[in-house]
């Protein structure tokens, strides 16, 4: 196979698409480049089904190797690991756009591998992840339809930029991923710093713009080089077992609606299916689950279309009762439980200090975090038995659009210096459970007493869309976003948005709808705020006993090693003698933490001592360190000596310095100067006789 290669001009760089060199072997292969950043996509799909699989079995990877960026693993091993939280959220944003455009029935199993070949530490990797994966689907023989394409859109000084560098998104108040095709959005994920809706919406509109020329470039390198797609068996159930099994549970699952709790619904189903899997045969349960998912969903569609009701009674526009609670944990810093309708997380803030920072080793290099948001999704959260492991891809990505929405919140490592870490359990499970981690754990913030500049609310949306009919749903429940054809989470203060992500499960939606959606979620979010600040409305005014106090000071960078000290001893014996942390920035800002103020002051006061300088014509009580023929070596503060001479002893002459003073005397001097070399000269004469001499 000879080389092929594409490229377009894309934010004053190239963009370009090649395939023919690297990994021939698997089904399709891509080697997408970006100024000095290069990743390989591949796909592979099995020959045959997977029959018994009820989900299209589509896995995705996205690693990063450290050459890619010069770099050698740290820790014992020396080899990448397990993936990474950025991985794991990259892979996420491969998955999906693509996963909803596969076709109904695809049950091959499908494999894409992302690799970072090169980083230029200027254009981040996983956009081009997307683009990579799109294209390999696109040159392979597997049925994939369409060619998708994504970017970043980010904001500075107000002007949308497209492909921002890392550089200009640490400068940004805007940093949003655009997924999409031709006229159509398929995904849009990011964070911004409180920007109106309409400033989201334009940027949403300038990323579609440059998402069509990159779909209609791997569409062109399709037609160019693309393989000639394969047959595939499309597993569906037949008409005869469809009209059988709607016949079997006919005038059954409409008492579904009937029923107002979620786990006495699903029992209910579950009973159904069992039923009917004993009239039909096991082997067909797969089949009779198929076919009873899609009466759901029909009927779902029918009572909202027709009689303008959800499953559990609402309207459209109507959000499920709130209720909220603080400071229910007396012995945690912050807390909060946060139920919407049959969701409630239950949110924990614990403070920390720099100590407790998380440390990160990506391609960019070596970083810390002083802010996390874990959020676990435990398998009585929705009446289930799993086993109970590590935190799973949703988790990880559940929590990480938690942390996007409240970082812009939070106050600076100046006005702040914690480490935040913000635990979300979710203890009832009816859908929109990261929007709900994301008002718990504002309200545990402000619980904490962390002074937070506003509060955050998040609310999910739902959409079904019928041929020209198209209704928008607030703060959707579980059934609803399975069954429905758009999650679409916003968070946000009331003065703009702070964190969005939107997901289809048709082939994409038009941006009119957009700009409806979020003039809709604005209206939820604002209910939501409504009710926690009934609750709490302002962060508490002091941080609970139990946390850590933290005092900053700063100090000159050169004397930090007199805080130090010799191999740490001087630190050390601070440390030990009033058990406070101590940690020091080479800045010369100095962080001194206990639980108890009173020896967190105590080891402030004993560090001010070291650094302390000497003022020329204080008077200080100091203690003799050395004796000369010509004077006495005094230290004035500690470490600090300064030379009484022999003749500044007292107002008479003296013969011997040995006749007035011996070691470890303590003597009132006077500084009478310090020199260009930093030389302290004292006086003992000057203290007695009252005179600056």
């Amino acid at each position: 196979m000879t080389v092929e290669r594409v490229e377009m001009e894309l934010g004053g760089r190239e963009l370009s698409i090649e395939t023919g060199k690297m990994a021939k072997q698997a089904d399709g292969a891509a080697v997408v480049q970006y100024g000095g950043t290069v990743v390989l996509g591949t796909v592979v799909a099995s020959r045959e089904p997977k029959v018994e699989a009820s989900f299209l079995p589509l896995f995705v990877e996205y690693r990063e190797k450290t050459y890619a960026a010069g770099r050698i693993p740290g820790g014992f091993f020396k080899r990448e690991g397990r993936p990474t939280e950025k991985e794991i959220l990259s892979a996420r944003l491969i998955d999906r756009p693509l996963r909803p455009l596969f076709p109904h029935g695809f049950q091959n199993e499908v494999q894409i591998i992302v690799t970072v070949l090169s980083a230029d530490q200027e254009n981040d990797p996983d956009i081009l992840g997307v683009i990579a994966a799109s294209s390999a689907l696109a040159l392979s023989d597997i049925p994939f339809p369409v060619s998708i394409g994504a970017l970043r859109v980010g904001r500075v000084n107000g002007k949308c930029i497209i492909c921002p560098t890392h550089k200009q998104i640490d400068d940004s108040d805007l940093d949003l991923v655009v997924a999409g095709m031709r006229d159509r959005l398929l995904m849009v994920e990011g964070c911004a710093k409180e920007i109106k809706e309409e400033c989201i919406l334009e940027a949403v509109e300038l990323g579609l713009e440059e998402v069509k020329g990159i779909s209609s470039l791997v569409e062109e390198f399709k037609g160019k080089c693309g393989k000639e797609k394969r047959e595939i068996k499309l597993i569906q159930v037949d008409e005869e077992m469809q009209k059988a099994v709607r016949d079997f549970v006919k005038g059954k699952i409409e008492e579904v609606f009937t029923i107002p709790d979620k786990n006495k619904r699903e029992m209910f189903v579950s009973r159904l299916i069992s039923e009917a899997s004993e009239h039909f045969g096991e082997d067909k349960t797969t089949d009779i689950r198929t076919v009873v998912e899609e009466i759901e969903s029909e009927l779902i569609r029918e009572q909202i279309f027709g009689k303008g009701k959800r499953v559990d009674g609402r309207t459209p526009e109507e959000m499920r009762p709130i209720s909220c609670e603080v400071g229910i944990l007396p012995r945690t810093h912050g807390s909060a439980l946060f139920t919407r309708g049959e969701t409630q997380s239950l949110a924990v803030a614990t403070l920390g200090t720099a100590e407790d920072e998380q440390r990160l080793d990506e391609l960019r290099g070596e970083s810390s975090k002083s802010f996390m948001l874990h959020y676990n999704f435990p398998p009585f959260s929705v009446g289930e038995v799993k086993p109970v492991r590590g935190p799973s891809r949703r988790d990880v990505g559940h929590g990480a659009l938690a942390e996007r929405a409240l970082k812009p919140v939070l106050p600076s490592s100046e006005e702040f210096p914690y480490t935040i870490r913000i635990v979300s359990d979710i203890l009832e499970s009816n859908g929109s459970s990261s929007m709900a981690t994301v008002c718990g754990g504002c309200l545990a913030l402000m619980d904490a007493g962390v002074p937070i500049k506003a509060p955050v609310a998040g609310v999910a949306m739902g959409l079904v869309k019928e041929r020209d009919k198209v209704v928008l749903l607030t703060d959707i429940a579980g059934l609803e976003d399975h069954c429905g054809d758009m999650d679409f989470k916003m968070a946000g203060t009331r003065e703009g948005v702070t964190a969005i992500q939107m997901d289809v499960k048709i082939d994409g939606i038009s941006l009119e709808f957009v700009e409806k959606i979020l003039s809709a979620s604005n209206k939820g979010r604002m209910k939501a705020l409504d009710e926690m600040e009934k609750v709490i409305s302002r962060p508490r005014d002091e941080i609970s006993i139990y946390a850590p106090r933290i005092i900053t000071i700063n100090v000159k960078p050169d004397k930090i090693g007199s805080i130090i000290g010799p191999s740490g001893k001087i630190i050390k014996g601070i440390i030990e003698k009033t058990g406070a942390g101590i940690n020091i920035e080479d800045d010369g800002r100095v962080f001194v933490s206990s639980v108890s103020e009173d020896k967190a002051k105590e080891a402030v006061n004993m560090i001010e001592a070291l650094v302390a300088e000497v003022e020329v014509g204080k008077i200080y009580l100091g203690k003799v360190k050395r004796i000369t023929d010509f004077g006495a070596f005094v230290e004035v503060l500690p470490g600090q000596e300064g030379l009484v001479h022999i003749s500044k002893l007292a107002d008479y002459h003296v013969k011997k310095v040995g006749d007035i003073l011996k070691v470890g005397d303590k003597v009132e001097v006077k500084v009478i100067s310090v020199d260009d070399q930093g030389r302290i000269n004292l006086s003992r004469k000057a203290v007695q006789k009252g005179t600056s001499e």
